[in-house]
């Protein structure tokens, strides 16, 4: 590569120019950088001497081109052992969490922190180690550092470091949420138009009650104190907002504070909030229903009262999407809208316990396909039931979840003289499977909004977003069981797994584009397995199989690990773009 200036009439320009041969072998050239005018020169390389430094910075891209163009042997002897304690691969997937970490501006507001909290140890690098670990390696956090030890860049905190740190982290719970939720406005606009919440809760491995670790309604059914998560989720499923509160705490009174919180520190007033039933008291929907704010939530058909009751059920008066006309479902054809929507709606006002009274909208939608989803199940568990009366094991105690095929079995107490009897006899409780299949493929939301019945049903069955968020912090992050037992560290732990999730919406999003869908077993088992053998003095050889997922991974970063061997400068190279990010505003610095 040579340095070419090219004068026009009122100025000289300067490239980079390369030599190269065409395919059929005459030597031609072109420009691979345009380093402008003189004057650019100047100010790129300095007033003494710009185009002697520009010389020198092709003389280097040249030097750059000819170490990368190098073929590197290397000596192997079969005879020759391996030294004692020597590690020799490490894992390179952590690098494209660690370019979102940076992206994000997490190590900044680990900067933040420190500065108010004055501590004496490298906050960032503790967090950004949790976060990679609880995705790749998710474990304890004496397991999580150990692990940390796998990647190219070694920890250089102990596990004393590690904890204090989560302490540090408990302190600033929100702002953490609220700093990164600002700084993700940067990597792209958030849909907060409709934010979905719910919660879960996470059991611990003893039976010990203290601070937020209370015995309450565990959703696995385990006898087990429990804490519980409460989740807000953007349209799109990226998490917004969590808290943590004990296990004891009445789910309907977590959400009120939660968007407090949305208001006060993120910003964020004007939002509709869509929940399941367990969270839909008069009292959240009452405080939903103001002028910048609204409500949908579900609301089940079983509780209503009889009026609206004999109104949802009745087979008249249906509308169908696209359609004027109003439908009898008695005189439809089942197979042919096996897929169709119907519904209907009514505006009803409800007087609450304080004495007032909400004006709600109830919008009450079936589906042939889901009263046969409905009747499919049922019909499994009434297969249960009779297979226990047939058994001899229908002993009708207390059952572990509301489907539990025991609530179709019911228990004789009397002699035919009605005289109480002391032997039990069971039968299918017909009455109760009749009772439920009124209801099969029903299903109502209430809401204060008045916009078209279609679209605020489309915005309801957004909801699997943050159970999917729920699954995917349970099941793939193991954020469960926790081993932790001060309520600062148990905190900690549950945002460090928010924050994974965080980076790995960010990443799934990055790498599923072009119609492509790579599922987060596929995605984290990849980076899991992006391992690399070190090579004294030369580089790092990838031990990977370089595939479709591994190519969209490098695709979405700007860098590539995949060649044949990653020379040292170019591993460092890469490990130094990982945490560049675009350039800070005043509030940054």
């Amino acid at each position: 590569m040579i340095l070419k200036s090219c004068k026009s009439k009122n100025y000289t320009f300067f490239y980079v120019q390369k030599s190269f041969r065409t395919n059929d072998g005459k030597c031609s050239t072109k420009n691979i950088e345009r380093l402008g005018t003189l004057d650019d020169l100047k100010a790129r390389f300095g007033d003494a001497d710009p185009i002697g430094e520009a010389k020198k910075y092709v003389a280097e891209l040249t030097a750059a081109e000819k170490e990368n163009a190098r073929k590197v042997i290397v000596e192997y002897s079969p005879t020759t052992l391996v030294a004692k304690d020597e590690q020799r691969c490490y894992n390179g997937g952590y690098l494209f969490l660690q370019k979102i970490y940076y992206e994000l501006g997490l190590d900044y507001i680990c900067k933040k922190i420190e500065k108010k909290h004055k501590n004496k140890y490298n906050l960032s690098e503790i967090l950004s180690h949790l976060l990679y670990t609880r995705l790749l390696y998710p474990g304890s956090k004496l397991s999580s550092l150990e692990d940390a030890r796998k990647f190219l860049e070694q920890p250089e905190e102990d596990i004393h470091q590690v904890y204090r740190a989560l302490s540090l982290l408990a302190t600033e719970f929100n702002e953490i949420q609220a700093d990164v939720y600002k700084r993700s406005l940067k990597l792209g606009k958030r849909d907060t138009s409709v934010v979905y919440y719910d919660l879960t809760n996470y059991f611990f491995e003893w039976e010990e009650e203290g601070g937020l670790v209370q015995y309450g309604h565990c959703k696995e059914g385990r006898p087990l104190p429990i804490v519980q998560m409460g989740l807000f989720v953007d349209r799109d499923g990226f998490p917004l907002a969590m808290c943590i509160e004990p296990g004891n705490k009445a789910e309907t009174t977590t959400l009120k504070p939660m968007e407090e919180i949305l208001k006060e520190k993120f910003g964020l007033s004007k939002i509709i909030v869509c929940t399941d039933a367990g969270l839909s008291s008069y009292e959240n929907r009452k405080n939903d229903a103001v002028s910048e704010r609204s409500f949908i939530t579900v609301q089940s058909v079983k509780k209503m009262n009889k009026t609206l009751q004999e109104w949802a059920l009745d087979t008249s008066g249906w509308h169908m999407r696209g359609s004027d006309r109003t439908y009898d479902l008695t005189e439809v054809d089942a197979r042919e809208c096996h897929e169709t929507l119907f519904y209907k709606e009514r505006w009803e006002p409800v007087k609450m316990s304080t004495g007032e009274t909400l004006e709600q909208r109830y919008i009450v939608t079936f589906s042939f396909k889901y009263r046969d989803y409905l009747s499919y199940v049922r019909n499994r568990q009434i297969e249960r039931a009779q297979a226990l009366l047939e058994s001899g094991k229908a002993n009708t105690g207390k059952r572990k979840s509301p489907n539990d095929a025991k609530r179709f079995i019911k228990a004789e107490h009397c002699t035919n003289d009605g005289e109480l009897a002391q032997v039990t006899s069971y039968s299918l409780n017909q009455e109760m499977i009749d009772q439920e299949a009124q209801y099969d493929g029903f299903y109502c939301i209430c809401t204060d909004l008045e916009g078209p019945a279609e679209e605020v049903i489309r915005m309801n069955s957004g909801r699997w977003i943050v159970e999917n968020d729920f699954r995917i912090t349970k099941s793939d992050l193991n954020a469960r069981p926790v081993y932790l037992k001060r309520d600062d560290r148990i905190k900690a732990h549950f945002l460090t797994c928010f924050l994974s999730l965080l980076l790995y919406r960010y990443l799934e999003k990055k790498i599923n584009r072009g119609g492509m869908h790579f599922t987060t077993r596929e995605i984290l088992d990849t980076l899991k397995d992006m391992n690399f053998l070190s090579i004294n003095g030369e580089g790092y050889v990838p031990t990977y199989t370089r595939t479709d997922l591994t190519n969209h991974l490098h695709g979405s970063a700007g860098f590539r690990t995949d060649y044949q061997i990653v020379t040292k400068k170019q591993m460092r190279s890469i490990i130094s773009l990982t945490k560049k990010r675009k350039k800070e505003d005043n509030g940054d610095r």
